[in-house]
């Protein structure tokens, strides 16, 4: 039995943290916050509940896998985890509305072609069966297994772009979301709806990989849910696992130095002077100021470079509204900007975008309100980080939450009317709860430009360090988060033979 420290109590470290209990190893989360969850946050007042974090979860088989795992009752004996049907509701700047299905590629194709017109369907069916080809050349590697030593592989595009006739230039494939949707989706609102998918994860649609298509691919086929409650209610759950497994948690307590010796870790420091020993540490945040040494030699994936573009952070306000929920209303609605090249720009460029892309969350869900006659709404949009922008200045977050909630409107009838109070978080707040720089938002893992969307391996150069969460392979979002803490577990458990989740 091993003594494990793990830094950070952010879903893929607990998960980590679980697996490894049940492995038989003594675990202690050391998290710098009063609480567990990383991002997965929430917001209490006057009866009304909110998500500070993701607000629906896609590949919920992630999250099953690890209560099959680590104990006898499975996921939904822990919580309620409901399919959102319609999965999504989405607003173009021409006026055009439609209601997309969840998990259903034969109802997203009608729904096109009766909103959008004949052909549409088509051509957004055909780009997912082209997506789902990227999907089989990819999944194993990006998801499912440590990131390969050969990992130049995964540098190359598996996306099958149609070759294109295009003027004075000659035959050519889209390489970028962008070119996905001015080649080969034609309609500029599916290529809004693309570009929508890619900005959602904190990717730049005029330059993220054609492989981005896997986005829209799972959620469209593996569906999207809610967790009844909020989805705390799953960072709770995980939590209270860990606990059932005798992992201990200490709170309050902040990691300011991994210990080595002889080229191993051999424990953390704490803010107070403490000095904790363990056989093995796992970093559930970016572990590079821990460190006094090169974490990657050559040829290892490095944290991500962004050629100067910041990684991007969420903005979000929490609005208390007076008035019912209509019963039709859909749980998620994108109000899509006019100009999705212009948004991505700004935001890349570390600035403000005049008219964001806009999600509206709106659970039909009676745990986040006081009563029937109230309703609990979560607006929010990709921006970019602390920093670049100022996001503590008071009358930019004022200013800017006033463009989101006039963007709402379009999905919550006679919103201005209804509002009682609001709550804004920006990447500012996220910084201040999470430690990550600037409030950005790890993306996920994706194969193509030559790797430069590869996250870090979940083993590092210094033996008995190793990595989970989402600055860690295979990135960014509550499934790949999951699937790391997965990876973390089998390489300590099984070695460096491991291979991943067969």
């Amino acid at each position: 039995m091993a003594r494990i420290v793990v830094i950070g109590a952010g879903m893929g470290a607990m998960a980590a943290a679980a697996r490894l209990a049940v492995a038989g190893h003594r675990v202690t989360v050391y998290e710098r916050s009063a609480t567990y969850g990383g991002s997965v946050g929430r917001f209490e007042r006057d009866g009304f509940v909110f998500d500070t974090g993701p607000g629906l979860l896609h590949l919920p088989a992630v999250y099953r896998d690890l209560f099959v795992k680590t104990g006898k009752e499975s996921l939904e004996r822990t919580v309620q985890v409901d399919q959102v049907d319609p999965a999504s509701r989405h607003v173009f700047s021409d006026g055009t509305d439609v209601l997309l299905p969840n998990a259903s590629r034969a109802g997203v194709v009608s729904a096109l072609d009766a909103a959008l017109g004949a052909d549409a369907g088509e051509r957004w069916g055909a780009f997912l069966g082209r997506a789902r080809e990227a999907w089989d050349r990819s999944r194993r590697p990006l998801l499912e297994e440590p990131l390969w030593a050969d990992w130049r592989v995964l540098g190359q595009d598996p996306y099958p772009a149609l070759r294109q006739r295009r003027l004075l230039r000659g035959a050519r494939r889209a390489g970028t979301v962008a070119e996905i949707g001015a080649w080969e989706l034609t309609d500029p609102r599916l290529g809004a709806l693309l570009d929508g998918y890619a900005l959602s994860y904190g990717l730049d649609p005029r330059h993220a990989p054609a492989s981005a298509a896997l986005l829209p691919y799972l959620e469209q086929t593996f569906g999207s849910w809610y967790v009844r409650g909020g989805m705390r209610e799953l960072a709770r759950a995980v939590y209270e696992r860990c606990l059932a497994r005798k992992v201990e948690f200490v709170f309050g307590a902040e990691v300011t130095r991994i210990a080595e010796k002889d080229g191993a870790a051999t424990g953390v420091e704490l803010a107070d002077g403490t000095l904790a020993a363990a056989d093995r540490v796992v970093a559930g945040v970016a572990p590079g100021r821990l460190v006094e040494r090169e974490l990657w030699g050559d040829g290892d994936v490095r944290p991500r470079e962004t050629d100067g573009a910041p990684v991007p952070g969420r903005f979000t306000v929490l609005l208390a509204l007076r008035g019912a929920r209509e019963a039709d209303a859909a749980h998620r609605t994108v109000v899509h900007s006019p100009a999705a090249g212009a948004e991505a720009a700004e935001v890349f460029a570390g600035r403000t975008a005049e008219r964001p892309t806009v999600t509206v969350l709106r659970p039909d869900d009676a745990g986040t309100r006081p009563d029937a006659d109230h309703e609990a709404v979560t607006v929010t949009a990709t921006v970019a980080p602390h920093g670049p922008v100022d996001w503590s200045d008071g009358a930019l977050r004022e200013r800017y939450a006033d463009v989101l909630v006039a963007a709402a409107g379009a999905a919550v009838p006679e919103l201005g009317r209804r509002l009682i109070w609001r709550e804004v978080r920006t990447p500012a707040d996220t910084a201040a709860q999470t430690g990550a720089e600037g409030g950005s938002v790890p993306a996920p893992a994706l194969a193509g430009l030559e790797g430069r969307l590869l996250h870090p391996a979940n083993s590092t150069r210094l033996a008995g360090l190793y990595l989970a969460g989402g600055w860690a392979h295979p990135g960014g979002g509550l499934p790949h988060a999951g699937m790391s803490g997965s990876l973390v577990a089998g390489l300590i458990v099984e070695g460096a033979e491991f291979r991943g989740s067969q």
